[in-house]
């Protein structure tokens, strides 16, 4: 499902931006697609859906808020990278400090015993989706973020859709027994979750400091409670509006942070050295 999902939609937005004009890749930038795709897409995305099925949800909503705190600390190593302020690191304390309470000790383990195996991959997943965004900085892509996040798409879809083969997952899967609402389900996968969502997130990986891009982690659980009350009509608590405060606040902490100036080294007239315009 994941590898027909990214399949589908990352051929669809890679003809498009041939056909509007987009330069045909090297093979370099094929290459850093690939290791971005293996990363975000296989070992993150993948590794989460097949986690899900052996750990409660509300614990991996926990062990996923771990994404922008492997962010920001990745980040930090890099040349201008985020700096590990008081300002930063208050605002990740806090968003999770707001999942946790959001989440609930009653429906964190779900029951006495956590798989060990499912939450170890659920940490491996929220790493490497860590370590995949911020190589996004490094690596060689196309100029074009859009044509990017579709050449990650395929590459991850293509790794993904050779593993449910490897394992024997095409055995057991019958059409006959796929319900409408399955199929509709992942259409809407294809369109909101990768071609809008995933093409979205890559291009403010591209325009966005990594800090303010990795509170969406947070951010997503508390959209998550508030779509239930206000479309699926699931009551709304003092203790979630609570959370959705904490995290909220968190959230402004990180959007607030501003890098320190460039430092002026004699000789250079005050200029900063401009970025690689490929990486910028």
């Amino acid at each position: 499902m994941a590898g027909c999902r990214f399949l589908l939609a990352g051929a669809a937005l890679y003809l498009w931006t041939r056909v509007t004009g987009a330069p045909r890749p090297s093979r370099g930038q094929w290459a850093g697609t690939a290791v971005l795709g293996a990363l975000l897409l296989v070992s993150g995305n993948g590794g989460l859906c097949w986690a899900e099925q052996r750990v409660p949800s509300g614990l991996a909503a926990l062990l996923l808020a771990a994404i922008p705190i492997w962010m920001v600390l990745l980040d930090s190593l890099r040349r201008g990278g985020t700096e590990l302020g008081a300002r930063v690191m208050g605002g990740m304390a806090l968003g999770v400090a707001g999942i946790v309470l959001l989440v609930g000790p009653a429906h964190l383990w779900g029951s006495s015993r956590v798989d060990p195996v499912g939450a170890a991959v659920l940490m491996l997943s929220s790493f490497s989706w860590a370590l995949g965004s911020v190589l996004s900085h490094k690596v060689s892509l196309p100029h074009s973020p859009f044509q990017a996040a579709a050449m990650e798409m395929l590459a991850g879809g293509a790794l993904l859709l050779s593993l449910g083969l490897m394992s024997g997952e095409v055995a057991r899967f019958h059409f006959s027994g796929v319900a409408t609402r399955s199929v509709l389900g992942l259409l809407y996968l294809i369109a909101a979750g990768s071609l809008l969502g995933f093409t979205a997130y890559f291009w403010l990986l591209r325009t966005v400091p990594t800090a303010r891009v990795s509170t969406y982690a947070f951010v997503n659980p508390a959209v998550a409670v508030f779509l239930g009350w206000a479309l699926g009509r699931e009551p709304l608590s003092g203790r979630e509006l609570m959370a959705s405060a904490t995290i909220i606040a968190g959230v402004a902490l990180i959007i607030s942070h501003r890098p320190s100036p460039v430092a002026v080294t004699p000789g250079t007239q005050g200029l900063p050295v401009p970025e690689d315009p490929q990486n910028a």
